[in-house]
């Protein structure tokens, strides 16, 4: 977990600030700015003619050593080159030479004649009125291009931004469309920096119209290897892949020695993000050994290193450790070796929480994050500096110097605030809350703290869904435990001291909605990880406005204890706890979800008794007092996997006493009542073995059933494809689509499907599938129901496929099994839920507990295996 937490932070910084932004961004600034033609007249003199001719040569042999990266070489020679065209009074190609050398001097972290030779450059191309030339235009957007890249090295990303977009538009005035893709990618660089990879990607994707234009070139290689690191990003690994592979063939092509490295590092990332770490640490060996910079080198060793170190390869580590040690030491310090150090010294905390033998001590791993933050400030990084100053901030966290730890904090706090950086802003807020929670004296200030962070990641909610993918839950990690700590802090009693005796007491209502609140955006955000895109519509929804008749249950696993809070129709929020560990409260609803699908025992009886205990006994008389006959679950983590109809009190079960619905959160629950209408079903559903899933026999006896009862349309076996079924909803409007046939929910999004006869409808194409009726009627569908489906097993987020795609398919309603039925027992429970659903009386759930309920009355089928898989998310009414 702490290799995962210290992956997302470093590599999303150093993976694209530093190999990418200066090296990518500067070299293609060199090369396409190249050496504009010189218009030599006829009458000229050979003399001048020649010296034009050395001049544009000995500016191409600059160029040559900058990409071989001696900068410092680079540098002597266009300083020369500058004199020549000082003393000619050539004031174009001085300003194209001026913003050379400011590259130049970025490379080697030299920011005061970085930021002058690039003020030069633009004070000569710039003019207040007049209208500019083609060569003008260019010579003025590559200047913009070089002063963005200054300004995103020294920490002024929204300025870069600016400044990258007043490229673009400069060479679109010149109609220079390589420009443009430069400015392009610049601009790319710049919103990854800052976090904002879904921009980023917007960006890359007008890119990658204009390459596949372009003939083969180190400016097309890099522009499709940023598309592949963005693709990554928003976890579309194949496709990442094969855009990285193909900008890898470019590379090679064209002999770029810069882009065939880095190409490799990335794919070594995508390799990592798929679980295939030896393929990874091959292609970061192989980026090392032809790195054509002592930079790009140590930037493909640190992530071998945290490769071997996430597999426990300690001997490796180690030995690459003292390599990349001795490596560091000798990089100039700039930017590149800031990052690079600080993502040493995670690796070396690594080692040091495992204590491998020989690791290194804390106060090493300080001195070096501490020389990392005196580098920084001198040489005005804000960005870096804030970065090594929260990580130290955390060193002193782990040793527990708390006012050291407080102090580092908030002084890093007050530096990413004030550059406008959400990403890093939330950790260390998030790191400052958990400083006041340790020391225990300061409650307020721990939960004020907890709330900036909320704030801020729901502030970053659009780009935070494309959290840097080289783990594959590290939602889990970096995300989803500032919401609980908050929530914990929240519903933790308070102690006053009331004469000589201290006195708890319960959580304020204020501080019991706010933990609804942080606990519904928590099932938001989680729901936006799955689907890896911030899209889904949330408005607040106050139930009791539209049901007076339900209660909502929110169950809330934290790490100590079980936490309950009741909202009751009319009444102030409720609270109970209960003193269970999260590991306790897992391996005990995993044994009984193992339990409930024996059909030959009752075991499952006993842990149903016991989490009906945990869950509903404490509520059990307030519930009763308040006469709601429908108990809706907005359920978290493991939770998901049990139909809680299946509770029991000891003489019966919970679906006995009310209906049941799930909703993965109010905020997303449409808050109409859902018209009664006559009700026409579009079927689809397989009998036959397909695709390596068994036969379903009994799927054309549960739609003869459903027909008896409703007018329907079904497609069977053949006739169950994509096309038909988007063919029949462009056609006309069915209120209910039943889909009878295998599926499976899974906690990734790639790996939840709906089976057809020819293919496979995952759940981003079943949005789009579904969505068409919206589009041709103006109206959603009402119902989906997916009769066939099952949990993933050993997936304890399996269930929040379920939940994705209920929320996914637009559908108001979406009715699931969470286990594989006897398809015999779906018939009849169908058939039953049809009848049930046309007395207009009746809601939904109503309709789908009577349905269960005549189940468990008949001896045949009273086991829960048949009758209790069948879950209602979303309305229930």
């Amino acid at each position: 977990m702490i290799n995962k937490y210290r992956i997302w932070v470093h590599r999303r910084l150093l993976l694209f600030i530093l190999c990418l932004l200066l090296g990518l961004v500067s070299t293609l600034l060199i090369a396409a700015g190249g050496i504009f033609p010189v218009t030599v007249q006829a009458t000229s003199p050979p003399s001048i003619r020649q010296v034009i001719y050395d001049t544009a040569q000995s500016e191409q042999q600059g160029r040559e050593y900058y990409e071989a990266g001696q900068f410092s070489t680079a540098i002597k020679i266009w300083q020369q080159v500058l004199k020549v065209y000082q003393s000619q009074g050539d004031k174009l190609n001085q300003a194209r030479v001026l913003s050379n050398l400011s590259l130049g001097y970025q490379q080697l972290g030299q920011w005061s004649e970085g930021t002058q030779t690039i003020t030069d450059s633009l004070k000569l191309v710039q003019q207040k009125q007049g209208k500019y030339s083609p060569e003008q235009l260019k010579v003025l957007a590559q200047a913009l291009n070089t002063q963005g890249s200054l300004q995103l090295a020294t920490g002024k990303s929204q300025a870069a931004l600016a400044t990258w977009q007043q490229a673009a538009d400069t060479y679109k005035q010149a109609k220079n469309e390589i420009g443009v893709i430069r400015s392009l990618i610049n601009k790319s660089q710049g919103l990854r920096s800052l976090g904002l990879y879904s921009s980023s990607l917007s960006t890359l994707t007008q890119v990658e119209q204009i390459l596949q234009k372009q003939p083969d070139s180190a400016l097309k290689a890099a522009g499709l290897r940023s598309l592949g690191v963005n693709l990554r990003l928003v976890r579309k690994l194949e496709q990442a892949q094969q855009v990285l592979q193909s900008s890898l063939a470019i590379a090679q092509k064209v002999s770029s020695p810069w882009e065939i490295s880095s190409t490799l590092i990335d794919l070594g990332n995508v390799a990592r993000a798929q679980q295939n770490t030896q393929s990874a640490v091959e292609l970061y060996q192989q980026a090392a050994s032809i790195a054509p910079s002592q930079q790009l080198k140590i930037h493909a060793q640190l992530n071998q290193l945290s490769t071997l170190i996430d597999t426990q390869q300690w001997k490796q580590a180690q030995s690459l450790r003292s390599e990349i040690q001795s490596q560091l030491a000798k990089l100039p310090p700039n930017r590149k070796a800031i990052y690079a150090q600080l993502n040493f010294a995670e690796s070396l905390r690594s080692l040091y929480r495992a204590k491998v033998p020989d690791s290194p001590t804390i106060t090493t791993i300080a001195q070096l994050i501490a020389t990392s933050e005196k580098q920084a400030q001198a040489l005005g990084d804000k960005q870096a500096q804030a970065y090594a100053l929260g990580k130290l901030g955390g060193l002193y966290e782990q040793t527990q110097q708390w006012d050291s730890a407080q102090k580092l904090t908030q002084k890093a706090l007050m530096l990413a605030q004030g550059m406008n950086v959400p990403e890093m802003t939330y950790r260390w807020q998030w790191q400052l809350g958990r400083i006041f929670t340790a020391q225990g004296n300061n409650h307020l200030a721990a939960i004020a703290a907890y709330n900036q962070a909320v704030k801020t990641l729901q502030s970053l909610r659009s780009d935070l869904v494309t959290v840097d993918s080289d783990v594959q839950f590290s939602f889990r990690e970096s995300v989803e435990p500032v919401y609980r700590e908050l929530v914990s802090l929240l519903l933790q009693p308070t102690t006053s001291q009331l004469s000589q005796k201290s006195v708890k007491s319960e959580p304020s209502q204020k501080y019991l909605i706010r933990a609804r609140q942080v606990i519904e955006s928590l099932q938001l955000a989680e729901l936006d990880d799955f689907f890896h895109d911030a899209c889904l519509d949330t408005k607040t929804v106050q139930i009791d406005k539209f049901d007076t008749q339900a209660a909502v249950i929110y169950p809330i696993i934290l790490a100590d204890r079980l936490e309950i809070i009741l909202s009751l129709p009319h009444q102030p929020l409720r609270h109970y706890s209960t003193p269970i560990p999260q590991k306790q409260l897992e391996t005990h609803v995993e044994k009984l979800r193992k339990t409930l699908v024996i059909r030959s025992r009752y075991s499952f009886k006993p842990l149903s008794k016991q989490l009906y205990n945990w869950l509903i006994r404490p509520a059990e008389k307030d519930l009763a007092n308040s006469g709601v006959k429908t108990l809706v679950f907005v359920l978290d983590g493991v939770l998901r996997n049990i139909p809680m109809a299946v509770l029991h009190d000891g003489n019966q079960y919970l679906l006995e006493k009310y209906s049941i619905g799930l909703t993965p959160g109010l905020q997303l629950l449409p808050p109409q009542q859902l018209q009664q209408r006559k009700i026409q079903v579009l079927g689809a559903g397989l009998t036959k073995a397909r695709q390596g899933f068994s036969s379903l026999e009994y799927v054309n006896q549960e739609f003869q059933a459903i027909k008896s009862k409703v007018p329907s349309l079904v497609l069977l076996n053949q006739e169950f494809t994509r096309e038909n079924i988007e063919k029949n909803l462009q056609s006309k409007f069915f209120p209910i689509v039943h889909i009878a046939t295998h599926g499976k929910f899974s906690s990734k999004a790639l790996e939840t499907f709906i089976l057809t006869w020819d293919n496979r409808i995952r759940i981003q194409d079943l949005d789009h599938l579904l969505q068409i009726s919206k589009q041709k009627s103006q109206q959603a569908i009402e119902m989906l129901v997916l009769s066939a489906c099952e949990t993933a097993s050993g997936d304890k987020r399996a269930a929040l496929g379920l939940a994705g795609i209920a929320v996914k398919a637009g559908a108001h309603s979406t009715l699931a099994t969470l286990w594989p039925v006897n398809d015999e027992a779906t018939a009849k429970v169908m058939s039953r839920f049809y009848q049930e659903l046309n007395n207009t009386k009746q809601s939904k759930v109503e309709a789908l507990r009577n349905s269960q309920l005549a189940m468990l009355r008949d001896p045949a089928y009273k086991h829960p295996l048949y009758w209790a898989p069948y879950i209602l998310v979303g309305n229930w009414l």
